[in-house]
Parts: C-alpha cells; sequence; structure tokens
C-alpha cells in the first residue's frame, strides 16, 4: 500500500521576550606585556625569580656584574670633584684680579683672563657632572626591575652569559587581571546595538561571556570598551575589545605559579548580549536551515502542503532564532521531521516534540485530512 503524507510536528511562530545574542570566536590578550631587555653589556650575575611565578612591579628579577660600572663611577666622580675644585680657584682669582682692578696694580686683561678661565672650567665641570650621571645610569642597569604587576615567563639566558641591549629578550612580562578579549563583528550588528542603547553608551552598555576551550561558560562578565578605527575591507567586519576580570583561582606557594582561569593568546568563544530583554517573533534554532542563499524554514500552509520560506535572522540566542523578516505571527514552522519534507508536497502536521528553550504558549493544532 502507498505512504500517506509524510508525519511532521510543527510549532506556531510566535513573540517571544529574549535577550539578544550573538556568538563570536576571539583571542585572549593581555593589558599590558613587557619583554625584559639588557640596557648595557655586562655579565648575567643573578636571576632572582621561578619562571611562571606572579611578580610585582619593582621586584628585582635580574642582576649584571656590577664592578666595572662602580670603577666607572668612581673615575667620574674623582674627575667631577677635580673640576669643581679648579672652578673653585679661578672664582677666587677673578675676585682678586676684580679687587685689583680699582687700584693702579690691577689690569682689565686680568680681570677678563679670569673670567675666561672660570667660564672655562666651569663648562667642563658641567661635563664631568652629565658624564658622571651617565655612569650612573648605566649602574642603575645592571639591576632589571619588573616594570608591571603580572606573570613572568621563561628565562632565555642562564646565569654566566653575556647580555647586551642586542641581546633580544630575557622573558617576558604578561599582565594577568584584567583581560582584553578581541573579535570581529558585523558592522551592521554594530551599527544595530549603538542605535538600540545609545541611550546608555551604545556598545559600552552590552556585556559579553566567554565560553572556554574546554566548552565550559566562564562565571565572570565583561564589557566592551573600545572599537577599531577601521573596518576590514574583505570580510566587512570591525574588531572589538571587551575588558574582562581575571582573579587568581588558585594561590600558589611562594616563588610558585598562580591558577588563574584566562591565559594570553587564547580563543575564546564570545557571547555578546543586550541589556534588556525585547520581545520579537521568534522560532527554536533547530528549525532553521541554511544554504548558499541564506536562511530559510518549511511552513505548513491551510492546504497541508509544505512551502520554503527565506527568513531574515535578527540577534539570537542559542536556542531560539529571531525572525527579523520572512514570517507572520501565527504561522506554522516544521520542526519535527524536516528531513522528510520537500517544498510543494503534502504533509500531515501535528504539535512538535518539547524543545529545549521553547515554551509553546499554545500547543499548535493538528491539521485535519480531507477526505
Amino acid at each position: 500500500m502507498p505512504g500517506g503524507p509524510p508525519a511532521v510536528g510543527v510549532i506556531r511562530v510566535e513573540k517571544k521576550t529574549i535577550t539578544e545574542t550573538e556568538e563570536f570566536i576571539g583571542r585572549i590578550q593581555a593589558v599590558n606585556r613587557v619583554d625584559l631587555t639588557a640596557r648595557v653589556t655586562a655579565f648575567l650575575q643573578e636571576k632572582l625569580f621561578n619562571e611562571g611565578a606572579e611578580v610585582k612591579a619593582g621586584d628585582l628579577l635580574y642582576r649584571l656584574e656590577r664592578g666595572p660600572f662602580e670603577a666607572a663611577v668612581a673615575q667620574q666622580q674623582s674627575s667631577a670633584a677635580q673640576y669643581a675644585a679648579l672652578l673653585g680657584n679661578a672664582t677666587l682669582q677673578l675676585n682678586r684680579a676684580q679687587t685689583l682692578l680699582s687700584t693702579p696694580a690691577g689690569q682689565r686683561s686680568n680681570v677678563d683672563d679670569a673670567k675666561a678661565q672660570q667660564a672655562s672650567l666651569a663648562a667642563q665641570l658641567a661635563s664631568a657632572q652629565a658624564q658622571l650621571r651617565n655612569v650612573q645610569i648605566n649602574l642603575d642597569y645592571t639591576e632589571i626591575h619588573a616594570p608591571i604587576d603580572g606573570k613572568i615567563g621563561l628565562n632565555a639566558y642562564s646565569v654566566g652569559n653575556v647580555v647586551s641591549p642586542s641581546s633580544g629578550p630575557l622573558a617576558r612580562i604578561v599582565s594577568q587581571d584584567p583581560m582584553n578579549v578581541l573579535f570581529p563583528m558585523a558592522v551592521r550588528s554594530v551599527i544595530a546595538l549603538n542605535k538600540r542603547y545609545a541611550d546608555r553608551g551604545g556598545l559600552a552598555a552590552v556585556t559579553i561571556r566567554l565560553r572556554l576551550p574546554d566548552g565550559a561558560l566562564y562565571d565572570r562578565q565583561g564589557t566592551i570598551d573600545f572599537t577599531d578605527i577601521s573596518v576590514s575591507s574583505s570580510t566587512d567586519t570591525i574588531t572589538l575589545r571587551g575588558k574582562i576580570a581575571n582573579p587568581v583561582r588558585t594561590s600558589a606557594k611562594e616563588g610558585g605559579p598562580t591558577q588563574r582561569t584566562l591565559t594570553d593568546g587564547e580563543f575564546v568563544g564570545i557571547t555578546v548580549a543586550g541589556i534588556e530583554p525585547i520581545e520579537a517573533l521568534a522560532v527554536p534554532r533547530a528549525a532553521v536551515l541554511s544554504d548558499q542563499q541564506g536562511n530559510y524554514v518549511y511552513i505548513v500552509g491551510a492546504d497541508n502542503k509544505a512551502e520554503q520560506r527565506r527568513i531574515t535572522l535578527g540577534q539570537s540566542t542559542p536556542e531560539l532564532a529571531v525572525v527579523a523578516a520572512g514570517l507572520k505571527e501565527g504561522e506554522m514552522v516544521v520542526l519535527d521531521g524536516i528531513q522528510r519534507v520537500r517544498p510543494g508536497s503534502p504533509v500531515t502536521p501535528g504539535p512538535a516534540g518539547p524543545t529545549p528553550g521553547w515554551t509553546p504558549t499554545a500547543t499548535a493544532p493538528a491539521s485535519s485530512t480531507k477526505p
């Protein structure tokens, strides 16, 4: 016996109160990062940190050989002291020559020579003091301190190596809390969000949630604090930056690594959610199909024939698809048995089974079949 029209489960298109969300893929990025580099050429004498530990701004991390630089400082201190003494004597000679100028023994030429000598020695003293400051700075560079709070990475050079400004980074520090997250968003979505929440700061009023690489949902919320200044010409997207807390999860032993959830450079899923629910036409996401032309659903008309209907989606949730255009409230959309539906073919509609995230306000009635 030939089979009758295939049975399908349908749901009624309804208005739902939902919080709009969109999902993206982004990357975690530390707010601050610093590459530690030697500023002078010297032997690496001490390493004073544990790799992977968190350090505080000002902590001493490396100590280079100080002897040659201390000797240079002592030499320049002596040179500056010598010129200071000579300048003091030149000042006395000038004062004497100026005093004698009012007597028959005084000569203008002696005063001029004394002034020139004093000025020359003052310049030499200033030069010696500048050189002293320079060697003192080089001596200070033999101690390398942490410029920021953060986690320090691998040490690139062992104690005993000669390091210099051309040696490259000795280690890297990346800040830990808070973290940035960068992700692209379609320009049309950015414009829509800015318009919707214009009276609340636009994108700054939108919250973001993260889905970690293992699929778990991160328990902190973040906000968007920066929008890039240009749009990608190839994807018509613009890069947004969010900021989210990254507190300590497991305290470490003295000098050991500290455990936090977010790590600089990792990929995460990002859910951008509106700040308040909206009323919008919606269907379960499982009812929405897509092909090269876009998104579509199957609806069942009054004659129990299936019709393919192209739709435009708005910002949705993981369970619900918000329909911006293409459907009317009350129309019947196929949810169960979609694989058995062909456009224009008759079907036998009935109420769809339970669907996560979808609670119908009324049960879709089964349509009777004409004899």
